[in-house]
């Protein structure tokens, strides 16, 4: 079988091949080219800087605009949110949620490429439907911080009934840390007294999601 051509060939070479092949003959970088409507290197050097392409998509406007024009960016950002768009329908639009392996791939989408730690709420109504996604903290590489009297009190404001936690290690260590263990169990018991369930909370790192609940921390 023939090599693919390397992905700094000329962008209407690629969409040639995106139409006579489909989308499968195109790598990361090619596709993340003819998707961000990149100049020829652009996408080697995003993903030379950020080392994947969720991590290029997962990227801030401030962090994208130091290698392609702010017009560039705004467009690889719209094509993260349409992944996001996909993955969180079933989430909002089904009478039950539809499984967890849905909820992991809609997390993993929005977390798994991050470069610093975020803390996430998915809010749930009696029938398990998606009310509101919502991030509720912001960290380091490292650490983020969760306060579980807002994690409640928003809940309660929204009406809910149930929560997901989620939250994200950008080192790639999908095992939970004493801190995140206490801070979920801190979360479940004041919100057993209020009547709102905590379903499970998930930690994605990169292409892996762990479950608190499957783990027996929960």
């Amino acid at each position: 079988m023939p090599s693919q051509p390397p992905i700094s060939e000329p962008a209407a070479a690629v969409a040639r091949r995106l139409r006579d092949a489909g989308p499968l003959a195109l790598d990361d970088g090619e596709a993340l080219q003819l998707a961000g409507g990149l100049r020829l290197g652009e996408a080697e050097a995003l993903l030379a800087a950020f080392g994947s392409l969720p991590e290029v998509l997962a990227a801030d406007a401030a962090a994208l605009e130091r290698i392609v024009s702010p017009e560039r960016a705004a467009r690889l950002g719209l094509a993260h949110d349409l992944v996001r768009r996909v993955l969180v329908t079933p989430l909002r639009e089904r009478t039950l949620l539809p499984g967890w392996t849905v909820v992991a791939d809609y997390l993993r989408a929005v977390l798994g490429g991050l470069a610093r730690e975020q803390f996430r709420v998915l809010f749930l109504d009696r029938r398990n439907r998606l009310i509101r996604d919502e991030v509720m903290g912001e960290g380091t590489v490292d650490h983020v911080p969760v306060y579980p009297r807002e994690v409640l009190r928003r809940a309660l404001e929204l009406n809910a009934s149930a929560v997901v936690l989620a939250h994200n290690h950008p080192g790639g260590d999908p095992a939970p840390s004493q801190a995140d263990i206490d801070a979920t169990k801190l979360v479940a018991e004041a919100g057993r007294a209020l009547r709102i369930s905590v379903h499970d909370h998930f930690l994605v790192a990169g292409e892996r999601v762990a479950s608190f609940k499957a783990m027996g921390l929960l």
